[in-house]
């Protein structure tokens, strides 16, 4: 084996080389942590509304005679076929998000139309039973009873409550296994209960897959009515235009993280390369040419650099791992631990630290005089 082999060198000097590393590492870690918990606030939004990428609401803006007309045009005009199309009440209640509460909506249904909906939004077995013809009761989805710490036999409206108002306690009696959030109650409930007395209108593509197509036909269709269109990629729409600011101050903080950490690792690298001076004189002084240091160098730094970007990847997906069992998921909050666009913002990390490496090295090597060297250290 070559003594002078890039990794032996690396292995047997470790006290020089992991200090670098170790710089990359938690640089990497810092910069795809905060990409990755930042990208978790509109994540967490879109989660909680995904539910209505499965269906489309549609509300005649406080009119109810309008319903039944909207009804018909829907049934006529639309392009792509219906699965269902149900007639809902529904209130306002809130949600836990990450940057605070949330308007989220309690949507009451006959039971046929339940049961047909419960099984639109996945769920794979339900906890207790659905609410009775007539009763203030609701079944709520896993995550919304995680996120809210709620449990059967538990109060989800009442009258009592400013921004979960019924005039009665609605119960929850039920517990849908699903990853959509969702709040359902009993219409007749709602009927003689809840004002307004409006009915809105819940469409259904047949096939699921072309919801988003019906969705676009809608907001087209009712475009300038005075009618309203509830779909997910409107609310897709407002969560970028909402975060949009807050991305472009992301996109500054991790600019100026780079900077910093690409000028510490330059001086460090000089200081590194600065201790070796005198090797590189003796080994050129043995017969070594300055092509062959140079390209064992730079062997070496694209090894400590990628290395340490490695390990500041595995680093930071096994602490958002961590972050998401003990924060995120009791919450129902979202957090994607191997967020690639997380990991996009790490890759100036190494490139910057490659390009300063290579900087300083030129500049020690551009008059470098092994001859000098080795006479004052005889000397």
């Amino acid at each position: 084996m070559n003594p002078l082999g890039t990794p032996i060198y690396l292995r047997r000097n470790a006290s020089r080389t992991l200090p670098l590393m170790g710089v990359i590492v938690l640089a990497v870690l810092l910069i795809c942590a905060i990409v990755s918990l930042i990208n978790s606030i509109p994540l967490s939004v879109k989660t909680i509304y995904k539910y209505t990428s499965l269906m489309m609401g549609v509300t005649p803006r406080g009119e109810a005679d309008r319903t039944p007309q909207i009804k018909r045009i829907i049934e006529k005009e639309c392009p792509v076929p219906i699965g269902r199309l149900a007639l809902c009440r529904a209130s306002s209640t809130e949600v836990q998000a990450l940057v605070g509460k949330w308007q989220f909506v309690v949507i009451a249904f006959d039971r046929p139309d339940l049961e047909y909906v419960l099984k639109r939004m996945g769920t794979t077995s339900l906890v207790g039973r659905l609410p009775e013809v007539g009763r203030p009761e609701a079944v709520i989805s896993e995550p919304v009873s995680r996120n809210l710490k709620l449990k059967l036999g538990d109060i989800l409206l009442g009258p009592d409550r400013q921004d979960a108002y019924s005039p009665q306690n609605v119960k929850v009696v039920g517990i849908a296994r699903t990853s959509n959030w969702f709040m359902f109650a009993d219409r007749e409930y709602y009927t003689m209960n809840h004002f307004p007395p409006i009915d809105f209108i819940l469409v259904t593509a047949k096939n699921p897959a072309r919801q988003a197509e019906m969705d676009r036909w809608a907001l087209r269709r009712f475009k300038g009515d005075r009618t309203q269109v509830i779909s997910y990629l409107e609310i897709e729409r407002q969560a970028n235009e909402m975060f949009k600011t807050l991305y472009k101050i992301l996109d500054v903080v991790i600019g100026i993280l780079v900077v910093v950490i690409t000028l510490m690792m330059g001086m460090l690298i000089n200081i590194y390369l600065g201790q070796r001076t005198h090797e590189f004189a003796l080994l050129q002084a043995l017969g070594y040419s300055t092509k062959t240091l140079v390209t064992r160098v730079i062997k070496e730094t694209a090894l400590v650099v990628i290395g340490g970007w490695l390990l500041g990847v595995i680093c930071s997906i096994a602490m958002l791992n961590v972050v998401d069992h003990w924060l995120m998921y009791p919450n129902a909050y979202a957090l994607d631990i191997t967020d690639r666009t997380a990991l996009a913002y790490t890759i100036p990390v190494p490139i910057a630290i490659f390009s300063a490496a290579l900087l300083t090295l030129w500049t020690r090597f551009r008059r470098f005089d092994p001859v000098g060297v080795v006479e004052r250290r005889l000397v």
